[in-house]
């Protein structure tokens, strides 16, 4: 079940915001569509983006995907670990599947998804 703590976008980033901090992953659908990940690219910290900016990008066996953050702000930690162990992406992207933190700039979550409509989403893509 997917958490509802959190924004997505139509992309399948979420969002996981405490504060002025936001936590960025990729949700569960998009873990599926792509199959065995075999890749990651991540930024490193210090780096800033635009909301839909691609950050990295994920590889599997059938794909390569962008990854687009869904603020703006600056990234203050990555989850490197995850480059070396996929594994934690693949069984658990809502909890130690998370890619970044970002420190945001403003109020920004515009033109994301609750979970309903997230849901929506993605039940019209499978």
């Amino acid at each position: 079940m997917r958490p509802n703590d959190r924004s997505y976008l139509d992309s399948h980033e979420w969002a996981k915001i405490d504060g002025n901090i936001v936590t960025v992953g990729i949700s569960d659908f998009a873990v599926e569509q792509l199959g065995e990940l075999v890749y990651l690219d991540l930024p490193e910290a210090g780096a800033t983006f635009i909301a839909g900016e691609a950050f990295g990008e994920v590889e599997s066996v059938k794909a390569v995907s962008d990854l687009n953050c869904p603020v703006v702000g600056e990234v203050l930690e990555v989850n490197s670990g995850l480059c070396d162990n996929l594994e934690d992406l693949q069984n658990n992207p809502f909890e130690s599947g998370w890619l970044m933190k970002v420190k945001i700039e403003g109020d920004n979550l515009d033109g994301m998804l609750d979970l309903a409509a997230y849901e929506e989403l993605v039940s019209s893509q499978s």
